[in-house]
C-alpha cells in the first residue's frame, strides 16, 4: 500500500460514457484520485482526455455513468461544484484586452468574492506567480509563459480544492514549462488535488504521482510511474567498464555466450557503457556473472526500467508527442475526445 492509498478521494469516476454521433469519446471510464496528489492521464490524441476534464467540470453531460468531485455529483450539484474547482485548458482562456490585474478581479467577483476580498486575491496571486510588474498591462502584452501563469492565477481565484490542467504546457518553451511545473507542485504543497491530461511524458514523470492511460475512450492502464514501468516489463543492464577501450570486447563477448532470449548489446560511446537488454531474473543473473566471471575490472552495473515513452509506446501502440515550443492554435484536437 502507498501512502497515496490511505488518503481519502477527491474525484471519483464509474463507468463514464460519452458518444459524439458515431464516436464513442469515453467507452465506460473508471478513475480515481486521492485528495493532494496530481493524477496524470495520458494518451493519444481522441483518446478522451479532454471530454473526460470536461464532463468533471461540468461543461458536459455524461451519456451514462457516476462522477463525483469534492463531493459533489457533476450532473445534480454543478452550481456547488463549480465552487471548487479550476480549470486551465490547452490555451489562455483570458481577456487579452484586459490587464492582468483585471482579469483576476473580475473572475473573483464572478465568484462572489466581495470586492474587498477579489482585490486582495487579486494581488496576492499576481505576486505569486511573478506578474506584479505586469499587473496594470493588457494581457495581450504578455509572453506565452506570462499568459500561461495568469491563466493559472486565474483558475485558483476561488481556491479550488480540485484543479483540472488539460495540456497545460502545449507550446510553452522548456524554460517556460518547467516554471508551469514549479507552480503546479505547489499548489500541490498546498494541498490542491490535480488531475493533468498531457501527451508529455517528461511532464507526467515531473508532476503525476498516479498515472492512468486512456486510448480510444478506454483507460488501459493505470498505477504509479514505476508500477507501469514494471507492467510492461523488460529492464536493461547498463554495464561500464573502468576501461573504456574494453566495451566492445566486451559487448561481444555477451552476444557470443548463448544465454537464451538475451537481446543484442548496444554500445553506448557517449557513457561510455554497454547497454544489455533483459526479460527475465535468469537473464540478469546470467549476464552480470558472465561479465564479472571475465576478469573485467567494472566501473558500474545498474538496472532501468523501461522509459515512461517506452511504455506508452507499448500500452496504445502510438508514440507520445515530444514537446514543442510554438505549436499553431489549430492543431488542437478537432473535437474534445
Amino acid at each position: 500500500m502507498t501512502p497515496n492509498d490511505t488518503k481519502p478521494s477527491a474525484v471519483t469516476v464509474r463507468g463514464l460514457v460519452k458518444h459524439y454521433g458515431e464516436t464513442r469519446a469515453l467507452d465506460g471510464v473508471d478513475l480515481e484520485v486521492r485528495e493532494g496528489t496530481v493524477m496524470g492521464v495520458l494518451g493519444p490524441n481522441g483518446a478522451g482526455k479532454t471530454t473526460l476534464v470536461r464532463i468533471l467540470s461540468t461543461l458536459l453531460t455524461p451519456d451514462a455513468g457516476h462522477a463525483t468531485v469534492a463531493g459533489y455529483d457533476v450532473v445534480r450539484q454543478p452550481r456547488q461544484l463549480r465552487r471548487v474547482i479550476g480549470l486551465t485548458g490547452q490555451y489562455a482562456s483570458v481577456d487579452e484586452k484586459l490587464p492582468g490585474w483585471e482579469n483576476l478581479y473580475l473572475i473573483g467577483r464572478l465568484l462572489d468574492l466581495p470586492r474587498k476580498e477579489a482585490r486582495a486575491r487579486a494581488d496576492e496571486l499576481l505576486e505569486r506567480f511573478s506578474l506584479t510588474e505586469a499587473a496594470r498591462r493588457p494581457a495581450r502584452t504578455y509572453s506565452g509563459g506570462m499568459r500561461r501563469r495568469l491563466d493559472l492565477a486565474a483558475s485558483m481565484i476561488g481556491r479550488p480544492a480540485v484543479l483540472y490542467l488539460d495540456e497545460p504546457t502545449t507550446g510553452l518553451d522548456p524554460r517556460t514549462r518547467n516554471e508551469v511545473w514549479d507552480e503546479v507542485k505547489a499548489m500541490v504543497g498546498d494541498g490542491v488535488t490535480v488531475l493533468l491530461t498531457t501527451q508529455y511524458m517528461e511532464e507526467a514523470e515531473q508532476l503525476a504521482s498516479e498515472l492512468t492511460v486512456v486510448d480510444r475512450g478506454k483507460v488501459i492502464a493505470n498505477g504509479a510511474v514505476e508500477e507501469l514501468k514494471a507492467k510492461v516489463g523488460g529492464r536493461t543492464l547498463r554495464v561500464r567498464p573502468a576501461d573504456p577501450l574494453q566495451l566492445r570486447p566486451l559487448a561481444g563477448m555477451l552476444d557470443e555466450l548463448g544465454i537464451t532470449g538475451l537481446a543484442a548489446t548496444t554500445v553506448d560511446t557517449g557513457t561510455g557503457s554497454l547497454l544489455v537488454p533483459v526479460l527475465s531474473d535468469e537473464q540478469l543473473t546470467a549476464a552480470v556473472g558472465a561479465v564479472t566471471a571475465r576478469g573485467i575490472t567494472i566501473s558500474s552495473i545498474t538496472t532501468e526500467l523501461p522509459s515512461l515513452d517506452e511504455v506508452f509506446l507499448s500500452l496504445t501502440g502510438h508514440r507520445a508527442s515530444a514537446p514543442q515550443d510554438a505549436r499553431p492554435a489549430d492543431s488542437r484536437e478537432e473535437v474534445a475526445v
